[in-house]
């Protein structure tokens, strides 16, 4: 049994050879990847870069509590809506039980996704039971409720016509004693097709319906406060007050329970109306069952005078849209026109796409890092680990002299390694390279230090007992694999732990570690050990020269033990063993 495994042991160290090259074909094939990709240098986190960061604090809505599954599915869709914007890059995480930390890098419209982040876009379909011009605009503008409305879409089965633009008329505005008997007509047919709803409360429903009466003909639409408050605490289910800008001008509306939920919107896109003067608009196509919800509403509506034929598309409390029908709607198909920009138009398209938050959001602090502290921050981690680098070298020349130089080879092979993969993880993975994980890179030096120092002392070890280079490379090396494999093992599972139970940039630190460890293996068995059995080959290192490392003097090494051959027979004694 012995003769086999010597001979395997003889055919693998007279062919290092191959290891080299196979190590250098994976360097050579990871590097012609990495430039075929287009990305050359690793992707910088925010920290070096530079971009914005946002924390967003959640807030108890209506019927939604703040818990795991609620704050894990915000992140899902904030994360679904900043790669709509293509922010690939970007990094949406949870911080403690409450807030969600949302990083964006530079080169990104920060201002564009701190909307789309923050925004709950919570879309409903209501139909308009009145509207009037809000503050300023009530003085001198005509209501849309008493004014004519645009033609009918010339396909009505397909889409809905924006109706929310005033007319020319000159009429004054109706009186606040017409408001309120307009009001209250509005209140009263809303209510007339649900006789078991009011059956139900016949106390409360004429208190509900003057309080709302005072609260439409109170609002001020002009005012951010009012606003911003008006659609706390309301239900799907509710009749409610709005408020809606068109072209500049502020219209506050009275809408009715929800027919459609957004969340029945299946698709929304962002065209261009080439052929109309609609401009940027949202396509939005339902699924079934909302599709049948709004093609009964639209039916119901087209019976209707105006502006009680209009049904008001409603994100987040506020009317982005008011348009008009005149027959029902099949086909599952809408359209929201109302004055939007490009951007305006693929932001509302892109949140309707995503879905509506569990909770409400609000913004708690924005921090900006500037290119320029972050490529502070870069230059003095580098500055770091090139210390540290330079330091490593200078032990290793101290004090193993010749075999510094295979130490230090190994250092550049596996830091070319590390470059190459940390620059094609970018693309693939979305990996960033921020601060900590310089400093996993940094802390790697001494890792892959420590794994030559084991194989050279082993070695050294080796030569102290009176062995010559050639078998001590070998002997060592099974004693020095087991002592390399456990000590990465250690550092592996560490860096595993700290990954999987830490969140934010501590684990770009965890990630790095352990990468960094896996590839040290990798270069200790492909390339250090290769190496160590070609040199031991060299006369300036079989030979033991003072300059080597490996001088057998300076070692204090044994003599070299030459056996004596057994004698045979009965009377053989003791073997008995000679200086050379």
């Amino acid at each position: 049994m012995a003769a086999p495994k010597k001979g395997r042991s003889a055919s693998a160290q007279s062919k290092p050879w191959r290891s080299l090259v196979l190590i250098l074909i994976a360097i050579v094939g990871l590097t012609g990847g990495m430039f075929l990709s287009g990305h050359t240098t690793p992707r910088l986190g925010i920290d070096l870069a530079g971009g914005t960061s946002i924390t967003l604090q959640a807030k108890a809505d209506q019927g939604s509590a703040i818990n795991k599954a609620n704050m894990d599915t915000a992140v899902e869709i904030m994360n679904r809506r900043v790669n709509g914007l293509g922010v690939s890059e970007a990094e949406v995480q949870t911080q403690g039980d409450r807030n969600i930390i949302v990083n964006i890098p530079k080169g990104i419209n920060s201002k564009e996704a701190r909307e789309q982040v923050g925004t709950t876009a919570k879309l409903y379909f209501r139909p308009v039971l009145a509207s009037e011009p809000s503050g300023a605009a009530a003085s001198g503008s005509p209501s849309p409720s008493a004014s004519g409305s645009p033609a009918a879409s010339p396909s009505p089965s397909t889409s809905a016509s924006a109706g929310e633009k005033a007319s020319s008329s000159t009429s004054p505005s109706p009186s606040v004693s017409s408001q309120g008997r307009a009001v209250t007509d509005a209140l009263k047919a809303d209510s007339s097709p649900s006789p078991s709803a009011s059956a139900s409360a016949p106390a409360g429903t004429a208190t509900g319906e003057a309080a709302l009466q005072a609260k439409y003909a109170a609002l001020d639409c002009t005012k951010k406060s009012q606003r911003s408050a008006i659609g706390d605490g309301v239900k799907p289910a509710d009749t409610t007050v709005a408020c809606g800008q068109i072209e500049g001008a502020w219209y506050k509306y009275l809408l009715g329970p929800a027919a459609v939920d957004g969340t029945e919107v299946d698709e929304a896109k962002a065209l261009f109306d080439t052929q109309g003067a609609a401009g940027w608009q949202v396509n939005m196509k339902f699924d079934s069952k909302g599709a049948k919800k709004f093609a009964d509403i639209t039916g119901k509506l087209a019976q209707n005078q105006q502006p009680q034929n209009q049904f008001g598309i409603v994100l987040d409390g506020e009317v982005v849209s008011s348009p008009y029908v005149s027959s029902s709607i099949a086909g599952g198909q809408a359209q929201i026109s109302g004055s939007f920009t490009q951007d305006e138009a693929q932001g509302l398209a892109n949140m309707l796409s995503y879905g509506a938050l569990p909770l409400t959001f609000e913004e708690s602090g924005v921090q900006t890092v500037t290119a320029a502290l972050g490529g502070d921050q870069l230059r003095a981690g580098l500055l770091a680990g090139a210390i540290g680098l330079g330091l490593v070298i200078v032990y290793l020349v101290a004090y193993y002299r010749g075999l510094s130089l295979i130490a230090i080879a190994s250092l550049l092979v596996s830091a070319a390694l590390t470059y190459v993969i940390m620059s094609l993880l970018g693309p693939t993975i979305h990996f960033a390279l921020n601060l900590p994980a310089v400093c996993g890179a940094i802390v790697a030096i001494g890792i892959a230090a420590d794994s030559f120092i084991v194989y050279f002392e082993r070695v050294r070890d080796e030569i102290r007992e009176g062995r010559s280079l050639r078998p001590a490379v070998e002997r060592a090396w099974p004693r020095a694999r087991r002592t390399i494999l456990v000590s990465d093992f250690v550092s592996f599972l560490a860096a595993a732990v700290l990954f999987l139970v830490t969140v934010g940039k501590v684990q770009g630190f965890a990630f790095t570690l352990g990468l960094t460890t896996v590839l040290d293996v990798v270069v200790v068995f492909f390339f250090t050990k290769p190496l160590m059995t070609l040199i031991a080959r060299r006369k300036f290192f079989a030979s033991g020269h003072k300059w080597s490392g490996l001088d057998p003097k300076s070692l204090g090494a044994k003599p070299p033990l030459r056996r004596t051959r057994r004698p045979s027979g009965p009377a053989a004694g003791p073997v008995e063993t000679k200086e050379a």
